[in-house]
């Protein structure tokens, strides 16, 4: 198997310290609220919630009982560089997808006083490649940071 990435950017409407808070400090208490048909809650299973930390996402949208949590990990956190990544451990992410392994990283610059830029970039490997696996493990990236720039506009 062989590590593949998929990279893109995108500009959102809101400063980088209230992105990077609502993204990597306060992930646990934002992502529920801001996706709550697909996650019900987050708990910090090992750690503080910080750097090596493990997360368990509860989730809502599973009839199948293995797949109603996912595990997930803070490889990268740096806010002096305002760099963040969660790697998937365990969950639907990587069976419902045929991903053996999943990173999603993140990069915040900003780019004025309400708006921020972000590089994202996904690492994945699959058994099976597929013309649309970057794809695949982009969009939810991509989604999140719109959700989440959505959540901070309207607070």
């Amino acid at each position: 198997m062989v590590v593949k990435t998929k990279q893109d950017q995108i500009t959102v409407g809101v400063a980088v310290e209230a992105l990077w808070k609502a993204m990597a400090l306060d992930a646990v208490i934002v992502i529920p609220k801001i996706m709550s048909s697909i996650v019900r809650s987050i708990d910090v299973i090992e750690g503080d919630g910080g750097l090596g930390s493990v997360l368990l996402f509860n989730l809502a949208t599973y009839s199948v009982e293995s797949n109603r949590v996912q595990t997930e990990k803070i490889v990268e956190l740096d806010e002096s560089q305002y760099r963040y990544a969660l790697q998937v451990v365990k969950g639907p992410a990587l069976t419902l997808r045929n991903f053996s392994a999943l990173t999603s990283f993140f990069q915040l610059r900003k780019m004025g006083e309400q708006e921020t830029l972000v590089d994202m970039k996904v690492e994945y490997e699959t058994e099976k490649e597929e013309a649309n696996s970057g794809e695949i493990a982009m969009q939810p990236v991509t989604s999140y940071i719109q959700l989440l720039e959505k959540y901070l506009l309207e607070s």
